[in-house]
């Protein structure tokens, strides 16, 4: 058999060459049709990448590179993000239950029934609703910058609570400059000690797609409903203390929205949690990609593939 270059034979890399394409794609769930990036080997085990406010499936493509080498790599644009196509603000509940309904529906409809989760920001109290619907389902946990406790809301909250408190019209004008480019361009640049290093793509794409007619009030709707996350904590943390989840946590140590305590504060409820902190800001993966990849793969290694 004739080897490559690298050591490898013919096969072995046509099927690695494989491997790493990324493809783009949509799947119907629900009245949702939703787009998702998939790479990787589907017989491998799965990773389904939830991502956050203001990002989208994109925020996860130097991660995906990296591994999907090892693992099945899915990652889907959440309704209202992304190019992820759902209905107006009206015929479709903005609320993180509706959410997490139509990942249910996404993950049934592309028949995975085991999957390894990896949540960030929104995507997190998505990725947890999932876990208390499907708790056989959910191989392993990785948060970046995805809260789970109290303690982990920064001072950035203050405004959105006394929204939550009130949600009158002149609280909802108040928070009217979270939905803008500028803000969104100010959460990937805040905290980052090298702003050089976050490349412009990112916050730009997410800074035009929130230009889209209707989303700045879909996204005012979700802020005001995430206040129902902060009330589902107490039912997150007994699922992670009835089922010990491995879980593992990339947190960017600067983010003004998530404290490093609400990372530090799942080894009250998983003894075993790791928690890894980066010099960096809420989206991590801009600037430290490879270090936290590396350190997901080991994670991943340990929990997912310890007999190989």
């Amino acid at each position: 058999m004739t080897s490559s270059p690298i050591g490898l034979s013919a096969a072995e890399n046509a099927s690695a060459s494989s491997a790493l394409k990324i493809h783009y794609r949509y799947q119907q769930a629900g009245d949702v049709k939703v787009f998702y990036r998939e790479a990787g080997d589907p017989q491998s085990p799965t990773l389904l990448l939830l991502h956050g406010f203001a990002g989208s499936s994109f925020m996860f493509r130097d991660l995906i590179a990296q591994l999907a080498d090892r693992y099945h790599l899915i990652a889907p644009d959440l309704p209202a993000f992304g190019f992820t196509e759902a209905p107006p603000r009206g015929e479709y509940a903005y609320t993180f239950d509706q959410l997490a309904q139509t990942m249910d529906q996404f993950t049934d409809a592309l028949n995975l029934r085991t999957y390894a989760l990896m949540v960030h920001d929104y995507g997190a109290p998505v990725g947890w609703r999932l876990a208390l619907a499907h708790p056989q389902r959910v191989t392993a946990i990785i948060s970046q910058n995805g809260n789970a406790y109290e303690e982990g809301l920064g001072e950035a909250w203050a405004p959105i609570q006394r929204y939550w408190r009130d949600p009158t019209s002149e609280n909802r004008s108040a928070l009217s400059e979270f939905p803008t480019p500028a803000a969104i361009k100010w959460q990937y640049l805040e905290g980052v000690s090298d702003q050089s290093l976050v490349s412009p793509d990112g916050y730009s794409l997410e800074g035009m797609q929130i230009l889209r007619p209707g989303n700045a009030e879909i996204q005012l709707d979700l802020l005001l409903d995430y206040a129902s996350n902060v009330k589902m904590y107490p039912q997150f943390q007994q699922y992670y203390r009835q089922h010990q989840p491995p879980l593992l946590a990339v947190w960017g140590k600067h983010d003004p929205f998530f404290m490093p305590a609400g990372a530090e504060a799942w080894k009250r409820d998983l003894p075993q949690a790791e928690i890894h902190f980066y010099d960096t800001g809420h989206f991590a993966l801009e600037t430290h990609a490879t270090e936290i990849a590396a350190d997901v793969r080991d994670f991943l290694e340990r929990h997912l593939r310890p007999s190989e």
